[in-house]
This record gives C-alpha cells, structure tokens and sequence, in this order.
C-alpha cells in the first residue's frame, strides 16, 4: 500500500519467448528465473499482493514446486501488459496500481520500486516507468535500446530506438534509457483493453508509443540503477557472474518473503 493505493504485482511469464524459449524457467544459480522474480517481488513491503501471469501447465508445476500463486493466461498474449489487461478483466484481482515486472528481470532491488513508485498517489499521470541518464556514447546507437525524451515535468514526450535527441553531443542534452518496467493506474489498464494499435508503434516496435499516442499521461522518473536483466542464454552467463561478485563483496541477501499472499 502507498497512500490509500493497493499496489498489486503481476510477474507475465510467457513459457515460449521469441530469442530465448523457455527462458523464464531457465536456472539462475540453482533456481528458476522466474522463482527470483517472485521472491524479488514478495520483498517489497509495499506490494499488496503478488501474482504469476503464466501460459503453460509446464510452468505451472514449476511455480507450484516454490509455492508461488500463478493464474493461467491466453498463449495469444505477445505482451506483458496484456497478461495484465487478461487478469484484470476476470477480476481474479483487483487493486489501484498495476506494477508490471518481467520474469526475466531477477535483479529488481527495493529502490528501484521505490523510484519507479514515487508519485503514484498524487501524480496525475496514469502510467509510470523510469529512465537512466546513458554514459556509453557508443550505446546510443545501438536499436536495441530504447530511448525517452520528456517534458519539463518528466512526463514522456516519445520514445524511439534511434538516439534522441538528435545531434545531443552538439547541444550537450543528456541521452536518457528508458527502463521497461511499468506501473499502470487500475484505469489506464481498462483503456489499454481496448486501443488498437497504432502506426509509431508498429514502426519502432515500441508498445509504449500507443500509450501516447491515444493521449495517456506517462510520468517517467529518473533512476540510477541499471538491471541484468537475461534476453538470451548468454546473459546466464553474466548474471552468474554478477551474483559471484555481490557473494564476495557480501552484498548478496537471500530473498526472504515480506509479505505472503
């Protein structure tokens, strides 16, 4: 809860993504990335409840086996947003702010919540994400990254995959990365349920820019912390890597549940 705002979790786990099948069920030093997700999530104190978003039987038993609470989705879903749009149209769970936080995302630390959640119950935004100033010139280039500009109340103007602003070393104006986690007011939700898709989205790929472009507000809040989060089997590889660290420099904590649900 923040304010008199229950705050509800959904973690989608689609079992067959694209690059990397069956990635959510991969294991990350001896368990599941979607298990770290939902210990992840049951570790903010102000979630008032958590659930699995799944897809397949398979999964199923594999979140059974860690005691995790999952509702079955359509197969059809080919976005994380509309395994939340699904749950919310059954009613199976009802809040005032939907956090939607990736399978695939097993780093998400406390702070970055709490950045992402700051002006939940004031703001008169209706989603909320988060970007970080980018410091790798040579990265700013690269497609694969999603870039935001905002207005002067860090409200989003647009997002694209190509640098933006253009020619920001000339004008010394910071390049921002957006961060794709997303919190959605209970009516932005219902709204999304019914946009159809929108050209600048099918052009950048970029499912946020339908938000915008059917006039949501989205507040988009700075952050300094950066996520490992695993889109192919290599980046396994960097986040064992990344847990060996945080062991020797003693900053790794077992998940230990706040909250049950």
């Amino acid at each position: 809860m923040i304010g008199n705002k229950k705050i509800v979790c959904v973690i989608p786990a689609r079992l067959h993504s694209t690059r990397f099948p069956k990635k959510i069920l991969s294991h990350l030093s001896g368990k599941p990335l979607v298990r770290w997700a939902w210990e992840g999530a049951l570790c903010i104190p102000f979630f008032d409840e958590v659930v699995i978003a799944i897809d397949a039987e398979e999964t199923a038993r594999v979140v059974d086996s860690f005691g995790g609470k999952w509702i079955m989705t359509s197969e059809s879903c080919s976005r994380g947003t509309e395994r939340l749009v699904e749950i919310q149209g059954k009613g199976l769970v009802k809040g005032d702010i939907w956090v939607n936080w990736q399978a695939d995302e097993p780093f998400l630390s406390i702070q970055v919540i709490k950045d992402l959640l700051q002006s939940c119950s004031f703001s008169e935004a209706e989603i909320w994400t988060l970007k970080i100033k980018m410091r790798e010139e040579d990265r700013i280039q690269d497609p694969n990254i999603c870039k935001v500009v905002c207005d002067i109340n860090d409200h989003a103007l647009y997002f694209s995959r190509s640098p933006i602003p253009y020619r920001q070393e000339k004008t010394n104006v910071p390049t921002f990365r957006h961060i794709g986690l997303y919190a959605y007011s209970n009516a932005a939700l219902k709204k999304i349920s019914t946009m159809p898709s929108c050209k600048i989205e099918e052009a950048e790929s970029l499912e946020q820019l339908r938000f915008l472009y059917q006039g949501l507000k989205m507040q988009v809040h700075e952050t300094e912390e950066l996520s490992l989060g695993i889109d192919l089997p290599e980046h396994l590889s960097a986040a064992e890597e990344y847990l060996k660290k945080q062991k020797l420099l003693g900053l790794l904590i077992e998940n230990i549940p706040f909250n049950k649900v």
